[in-house]
């Protein structure tokens, strides 16, 4: 895979991810336009602001997890990284345990964090509970990830990707390779492991 055709894939997932709550604004406005049933409108105004909110949140979290917030050697908050992914999974079936101390991470290891728990998320088709505990040395990060819910699983394809084994990698599963991407450039050793009800990834 070429460096533009990954990024491509790239854009393709965030676009992914931003269709749906935008889509929900445009359609929520346009019964604002033409409804004068106050109930009706009502309803249309609460669609707008939690898809507006959604919308928001998923391009904050993606902006650093996907993206190139910050300069090179930055580091990152993670009391402001746990902040994005709450908001991300607010409202959704996943539930979040952030158990991390409020340190500065390198931001390649934040980000690594991030797509780590997005991924955990991920692994939980009918809604849990992610919780995530994190080492407490800045200079030797390290995490634990536990995804844990109802047909918990790791598809053959994320396994594969986050492996780098992937031969036809597509949008969907753009984010896993990017995660592998990101556990090579800090040296981490990124390892998934599907248990009984659960999945359970870890680096450090």
């Amino acid at each position: 895979m070429t460096e533009i055709e990954f990024a491509a894939l790239l854009v393709s997932r965030v676009c992914h991810d931003l269709v749906g709550p935008l889509g929900a604004v445009v359609n929520g406005m346009e019964v604002l336009e033409d409804e004068r049933d106050p109930a009706m409108r009502a309803d249309a105004i609460k669609l707008v602001t939690m898809s507006a909110d959604q919308a928001l949140a998923r391009i904050q979290f993606m902006r650093i997890a996907f993206g190139a917030a910050g300069s090179a050697g930055a580091e990152l908050d993670l009391g402001e990284i746990g902040r994005l992914v709450g908001g991300l999974l607010e409202g959704g079936k996943v539930r979040l345990a952030w158990n991390v101390p409020h340190i500065y991470w390198a931001k390649d290891w934040a980000k690594l964090l991030m797509n780590a728990t997005l991924l955990g998320a991920d692994c939980l088709p009918r809604g849990g509970l992610v919780t995530v505990d994190a080492g407490a040395d800045p200079q030797a990060p390290s995490f634990h990830i536990r995804a844990q819910g109802l047909n918990a699983r790791v598809t053959q394809e994320v396994d594969q990707a986050l492996k780098g084994e992937a031969l036809n990698v597509d949008a969907r599963h753009v984010q896993p390779f990017l995660t592998h991407k990101l556990s090579r450039t800090v040296n981490a050793a990124l390892t998934i492991t599907p248990l009984e009800g659960a999945v359970e990834l870890m680096a450090g």
